[in-house]
């Protein structure tokens, strides 16, 4: 079985949310959203580590308001960086020796499933490199800077990026240290030549960026629960 550390990056500032607080702080069933997203992983056999990404100015609230709830998970603090790649390349940075495999999964992205996330462990530890994915469903178009449909894109072959996205250790290592920035840790992987694989992830696999993707994320879950 690999030895998985799990980077859960929530450094970001959330500014397309809007709101008093950072979006990692928003509840879905009593429960803050960043905290959820570690739940996912938290108490698995092949997840040696887990390490929580955070700015600089949220570190020393999350250490302080969150303290009991991290230490009962087992989740080690890493202070981000002015980007996601940068905050990604500070974790790594402080990765145990006895991981194989690294996972990079969005903070505000609590609503992964088990099996999904199974499936996605699975493929990168026999290919090195695989993310969990969804295929877009609907029309796409490309539009012109002045709003005006420009073409239509053939849909067939598009897919949308989730996380969690699973590297070997030296794959994604060899990744950051050519010091690229990408919203995306695969493309920085995929820029070094290696291939990516995609595994089918969910519709309900939703990254929270604005207060329509939480409302729409708190009524699937709880209604689940």
């Amino acid at each position: 079985m690999a030895a998985i550390s799990v980077i859960i990056a929530a450094a970001g500032a959330g500014r397309r949310f809007g709101g008093e607080w950072n979006k990692i702080f928003e509840l879905i069933g009593g429960r803050c959203v960043f905290l959820r997203s570690i739940d996912l992983f938290a108490g698995r056999d092949d997840v040696c580590e887990i390490l929580l990404v955070a700015s600089a100015g949220g570190r020393e609230h999350i250490a302080q308001a969150f303290a009991d709830e991290l230490a009962r998970l087992g989740v080690k603090l890493v202070t981000g960086g002015e980007t996601r790649s940068e905050s990604v390349r500070n974790a790594l940075a402080a990765v145990s020796d006895e991981a194989t495999l690294v996972c990079v999964h969005d903070a505000v992205r609590p609503g992964a499933s088990a099996e999904s996330i199974d499936e996605v462990f699975a493929a990168a530890e026999r290919t090195g490199a695989a993310i969990l994915a969804w295929p877009i469903s609907g029309a796409v178009r490309r539009v012109s800077a002045d709003n005006v449909i420009a073409e239509p894109l053939d849909r067939d072959d598009l897919w949308q990026a989730q996380t969690p996205q699973v590297f070997a250790r030296d794959v994604i290592n060899r990744a950051y240290a050519l010091g690229g920035d990408a919203d995306d840790d695969a493309e920085l992987v995929r820029a070094t030549g290696q291939d990516v694989h995609v595994v089918r992830g969910g519709p309900g696999n939703i990254k929270i960026t604005t207060a329509d993707d939480l409302a729409v994320l708190r009524a699937v879950m709880e209604s689940q629960q």
